[in-house]
């Protein structure tokens, strides 16, 4: 029922709340109130706030907490949200003249879209007021009469009983002496934290910093990194407060969570965890943004994983392991509910990362278990994600175009070195009708004429005619990597990050675009008409995939100072001249120790590029375990008069050879003439033992089909045939990676392929630096899917082969 028939009812001189007039609305679930009204029929009002008013039921006999009485409920109509605080003597001659008094109030949580469970008749909530708790439905009626009439009816749950709403009044039928014991505890617990509310204040918590990979050592511990909102806990005098990370009060907001706190063992205590909500075991931050809002009642977890003062005891100096041990003792009775433990491992990251993967989770937070807790960020915590997420500002939008409506893409910013703004791109997706309506009332309060950052130019190139804002909010947005310009690249957004300001942004894009070329106009590929500047693009573009085949692996790489026509030559250590992300690792050799390549950023692969390095060639062991053969490569290498289907039908042969001996392989294109067939191990097997199975396979094919296939290198044997190298599984030896560029004219990519795409291929180099990224952004999975779950032996697989 509209809220232009209670604007209707209403005229000059009553004190009720204006309609139209809102009041702001207070964060956290949606409010319910239940008002006793002494009108010519004294009744009681019960209001649910759905959509930004009030809808309402005047129920005559009140609420039953006895699920086995039906109370009327007859809806009138809508009331604004103002309404909600109402209480006084509406004066005689006006709709309604009576006392109005606050029965109960709260928080109210549906079971699903409110106004469609309205609209088809039953709802059913929560209620979390004084009084009223647990569950109930309003079901509406076909009985006639000139309101629409519901019944009101308590679930059987540990809230029902056999109460009227009239046990809660005094003899009079007025609230007051006759309210229950409850409320009265209630009142004083509300006195309690109102006196503890002015003592407390929130600490300056302590920050992880981002890197690319988990640090080793026992040293560190690694806990999951949960995609929610950092919540800061004070508690003094026995009464908890919440507060953001930026010092908001969410005390009100979350009163679960308080109340959960109200049981630990402490009258005075500082914790710090993050408030999530958890689906099968892993933190959906958009579940949690639809509860924090009242659209649904998925149950809170507020995950605390540090302590740093209890009882008194300033904890900052201890050591995190025993803030840790001490945190766990005082959960230790409390953890089921609200309440949880984050749980740590100790040592071995790179596996807690990969299990963190596995599981879908956002990532690991590793810290120094012997570290104090320090304001800020430090080096101290890291944060290792999964994908890349960052926060930016937003500084201005573009307007809708076609059906849409509130803005088109927001332009993002990232603060610089001069303390301005750097812009870094736009993101156009994710965006829920809710959310385009409520962010674009709030973009237009922060209009402004000129341009925050200074690469205006660059921004209204790229979206056309923006509408610049202050920089104040502050949206969180995953993006695939950055490409050319230092622009995000296939960025989406993910929220309106409320609890964070501007001023504690870090420049994260600034740091990869910052990087100079020297001579990024020199041809490297001159048929293709690519420079220096382009490979450097592309290896942007796809600088994650790559990134997954040769992180954490001794690294070879194929520099060419002077484009593909010029020298080339191949570099396994570092030289003069390379960045500061270009790392090595020590690697035991025949005379000694020779430290090795390795890369794991996209800075590291550009400062590579910077030197002119064009392939990208990987061991196949690990930097921590060299002398373990984690994966099998197989180069069929054909006759330059052979034709490529007879390349296919070599990697299939290959294929359903490994298959009759329990291997599962993967294909790829080498960007030559060739196919790779690759084997993942795992266990991982020694490198002699790798060497002599794939010997003996490609001899054995060989053996079997001479007119076909040989085992030597020599060129003068490879007639019409095809060269299957095992030669490439020795320690040292290197394969090219998959989504590396090729040192060959067309500028051709390696490329992972599924087997079913073999049939459709015609050449090994069928992708290049523009055709590679088309496909890669066009997957919807990883053509090998699977490889790092492979769990297969080549212990077994030899003594089927012998």
């Amino acid at each position: 029922m509209s809220i232009q028939t209670y604007r209707e009812k209403r005229r000059e001189g009553t004190p009720e709340p204006r309609a139209g007039h809102k009041s702001a609305r207070r964060s956290g679930r949606p409010r319910f109130v239940v008002q006793l009204h002494h009108a010519s029929s004294r009744h009681y009002d019960f209001r649910l706030e759905v959509d930004g008013v009030l809808k309402s039921w005047a129920i005559p006999k009140g609420p039953s907490l006895d699920p086995d009485t039906k109370r009327l409920a007859v809806q009138v109509e809508d009331h604004p949200l103002d309404y909600a605080g109402f209480e006084g003597e509406i004066p005689k001659g006006h709709y309604g003249a009576g006392q109005v008094e606050i029965f109960d109030e709260g928080d109210w949580t549906p079971e699903g879209d409110p106004q469609q469970q309205l609209d088809q008749g039953h709802i059913s909530f929560e209620l979390d007021g004084r009084m009223l708790h647990g569950g109930w439905d309003l079901m509406r009626t076909r009985m006639n009469g000139k309101q629409p009439q519901w019944l009101l009816i308590k679930r059987r749950d540990r809230y029902a009983g056999a109460r009227e709403a009239d046990d809660f009044t005094n003899a009079g039928g007025h609230l007051g002496s006759g309210k229950p014991e409850a409320s009265t505890r209630t009142a004083k617990r509300q006195s309690a934290s109102a006196k503890s509310a002015g003592k407390a204040k929130p600490f300056e918590a302590q920050l992880a910093k981002l890197v690319g990979t988990p640090p080793e050592g026992r040293q560190w511990l690694h806990e999951p990194k949960w995609d929610g909102y950092r919540l800061l806990t004070t508690i003094v005098d026995g009464e908890p407060r919440l507060w953001s990370r930026n010092g908001l009060d969410w005390t009100e907001r979350l009163p679960d969570i308080v109340e959960a706190l109200r049981k630990l063992d402490t009258e005075d205590a500082e914790l710090d965890g993050e408030l999530v909500v958890l689906r099968r075991g892993r933190s959906d931050f958009n579940a949690l943004q639809t509860r924090l809002a009242g659209r649904s009642k998925a149950s809170l977890s507020y995950q605390l994983f540090d302590l740093p003062r209890l009882n008194g005891e300033d904890l900052r100096e201890q050591p995190l392991s025993e803030r840790k041990r001490r945190l766990y003792k005082l959960l230790s009775r409390k953890t089921r509910g609200a309440l949880a433990y984050s749980e740590h491992h100790a040592g071995d990251g790179d596996t807690v990362f990969a299990t963190a993967e596995k599981f879908g989770l956002e990532g690991i937070v590793s810290k120094r278990a012997d570290s104090p807790y320090r304001a800020g960020r430090g080096d101290d915590w890291r944060k290792i994600k999964r994908e890349n997420s960052d926060e930016f500002a937003i500084v201005g939008y573009t307007e809708p175009k076609g059906s849409r409506h509130g803005f088109g893409a927001l332009l993002l910013a990232e603060p610089d070195a001069d303390g301005g703004w750097h812009y870094v791109g736009r993101v156009g997706t994710g965006f829920s009708d809710e959310l385009l309506s409520s962010l674009s009332a709030k973009l237009k309060k922060l209009q402004r004429k000129t341009p925050p950052v200074s690469e205006a130019s660059l921004a209204e190139r790229e979206t056309g005619k923006p509408v610049w804002v202050r920089p104040k909010l502050v949206a969180e947005v995953s993006y695939r990597d950055i490409a050319g310009l230092g622009l995000l690249r296939q960025a989406a957004f993910k929220t309106l990050r409320e609890d964070k300001t501007v001023n504690e942004l870090e420049p994260t894009v600034a740091k990869v675009a910052d990087l100079k070329l020297t001579h990024p106009e020199r041809v490297v590929f001159p048929d293709a008409g690519l420079s220096k500047a382009d490979v450097a693009d592309y290896y942007r573009k796809m600088a994650e995939p790559l990134l997954a085949e040769i992180a954490g692996r001794p690294l070879s790489v194929l520099r060419c100072p002077d484009g593909i026509e010029g020298e080339h030559f191949f570099q396994k250590h570092r030289g003069k001249g390379m960045g500061e992300h270009v790392h090595t690792v020590p690697i035991e050799e025949k005379n000694g120790s020779s430290d090795y390549l390795m890369v794991d950023s996209v800075e590291g692969i550009e400062e590579l590029v910077q030197m002119n390095a064009i392939e990208f060639h990987p061991w196949g062991a690990t930097a921590k375990k060299p002398d373990q053969c984690d994966r099998l490569v197989f180069d069929l290498d054909p006759a330059n008069d052979l034709p490529f289907k007879r390349v296919i039908e070599a990697a299939r042969m290959l294929r359903d050879r490994l298959k009759s001996l329990n291997l599962e392989s993967f294909v790829r294109t080498t960007g030559g003439k060739g196919l790779h067939v690759v084997v993942p191990l795992s266990p991982a097997a020694d490198w002699d033992a790798a060497k002599d199975f794939a010997h003996a396979l490609a001899s054995a094919c060989a053996k079997a089909e001479p007119n076909r296939y040989v085992d030597v290198a020599s060129k003068a044997r490879r007639n019409q045939r095809i060269f299957i190298d095992y030669l490439r599984n020795s320690r040292g030896a290197t394969s090219v990676a998959s989504y590396s560029l090729r040192a060959r004219p067309g500028a051709p990519v390696a490329v992972p392929l599924r087997w079913d795409e073999l049939g459709r291929l015609d050449s090994a180099a069928k992708y290049d630096a523009q055709s590679a990224p088309s496909r890669f952004k066009r997957l919807k999975r990883d053509p090998w899917d699977g490889f790092d779950r492979c769990r297969q032996s080549l212990t077994a697989a030899l003594k089927r082969l012998d």
